[in-house]
């Protein structure tokens, strides 16, 4: 066992590795292990990386990584720059205009907000040409009995490879063969959400309009001046519909009985959510576990540390996961990369997972008490969440790891 975890020299062979998973911890674990000198493969169940999507922010010690990734200047190219939030009664009266940022704790000219299509072809884009990538497939059984990984795949094929990484999201199919269900691993925080697009009929630029009563949000995002805007409604609910996860015609049938008695522009929403075509339904869960690792094979980003959208943080973590990932095996065999990469990525991930309980969800009160108490602060113009959370952004000094071969 010692000889097997020894690092590859430069007299042998690449080490091969998989990566399932072509969204974003994906493809940035693959451009560092590429710089490392692995021999990368990557595997995506979708037929192409997936383009479109709603507005995501980096944030923090994630800058660093896209920075050391040479992509920072095309991100910023691709800034949204949204510039007002504005918060209503459920009557549809305005509460408050602020800044995002004195709502999310971003910093005013370095934080980046960007459509997730435009991260994910930058990062696609950044390593397409070193790194093979296997689309409509994807992982079917993992043995690691041998002296490798011997991966079959929906497709048909069958490889070994010498360590491989499940990237595939907060479901991973890649940490149910490994780890067993998700629900010993699901935290689930008492809300659901829908987000799909419809057309811009309000005339709302660079804004995002937020209506709230207790227990329900609905919100119109503007990322510019285009014809789209994306429609998000979020509801408290104390259990999981389970049923409704896997059944688009459930998950509508759900959320307009939630809203059956909205006001604002929740009807027209609700009618535009019956032909939308790009509906995203979810529980607002994070996903929490003891190890990141077994055997050979590791996890990275919402895989292994879904923070929840509550905490703006989950693209930042699979970015800073992913260079944390690749860097400790840059010198290591996989025994030991695995255990640096705990080490030294875990409380950076606890920070953030812990924003949650220091102010992301109280952007939706569940009570009527709550929410006059969320308003007030937003008319006084007090940050939500408070200003010694925002530090868990930047608590990771990202260090510096091997040369590139």
């Amino acid at each position: 066992m010692t000889r097997i975890d020894q690092p590859e020299t430069s007299t042998t062979r690449k080490r091969t590795v998989l990566i399932s998973g072509a969204s974003i911890a994906g493809p940035a674990l693959a451009f560092w292990l590429n710089r490392y000198g692995y021999a990368v493969t990557v595997v995506e169940k979708s037929g192409a990386v997936r383009s479109g999507g709603y507005p995501i922010d980096v944030r923090g010690t994630a800058l660093e990584v896209v920075r050391r990734m040479g992509i920072l200047t095309e991100l910023r190219d691709a800034h949204i720059d949204l510039r007002r939030l504005t918060f209503l009664h459920g009557d549809g009266s305005e509460v408050a205009s602020v800044h995002p940022h004195s709502v999310t704790g971003g910093v005013e000219g370095q934080d980046l907000e960007v459509r997730r299509g435009d991260l994910t072809n930058a990062l696609y884009t950044a390593v397409r040409d070193n790194v093979e990538f296997l689309f409509d497939d994807s992982i079917d059984t993992l043995d690691q009995s041998g002296h490798g990984v011997d991966v079959t795949f929906r497709g048909g094929g069958r490889r070994t490879f010498d360590m491989v990484f499940g990237a595939d999201g907060m479901h991973s199919r890649t940490r149910e063969m490994l780890f067993g269900p998700e629900e010993q691993f699901h935290r689930y925080l008492g809300y659901c959400f829908a987000v799909f697009t419809m057309r811009n009929t309000f005339g709302l630029s660079h804004e995002t309009v937020m209506w709230n009563t207790p227990g329900r949000a609905a919100a119109l995002y503007a990322v510019g001046d285009d014809d789209e805007v994306h429609a998000f409604l979020n509801f408290a609910r104390p259990e999981p519909p389970v049923e409704a996860f896997r059944d688009p015609a459930a998950q509508r049938d759900l959320v307009t009985e939630v809203f059956a008695d909205a006001g604002w522009e929740v009807p027209g929403m609700l009618a535009a959510l019956r032909d939308a075509d790009d509906l995203f339904f979810d529980g607002v869960s994070q996903i929490r576990m003891p190890r990141w690792s077994e055997g050979r094979v590791a996890l990275v980003g919402d895989a292994a540390y879904a923070p929840s959208f509550l905490t703006g943080q989950g693209t930042s973590l699979a970015l800073v996961g992913a260079y944390m990932l690749a860097g400790s095996l840059a010198d290591r065999g996989h025994i030991a990369g695995f255990a640096a990469y705990e080490e030294g990525t875990r409380d950076f991930v606890a920070v953030n997972q812990g924003l949650v309980g220091e102010g992301g969800a109280k952007l939706f009160p569940t009570t009527a008490r709550a929410l006059e108490l969320r308003n007030d602060r937003l008319r006084n113009l007090r940050a939500i969440p408070p200003a010694e959370g925002r530090p868990a952004h930047s608590a990771l000094a990202l260090p510096t790891f091997a040369p590139t071969p």
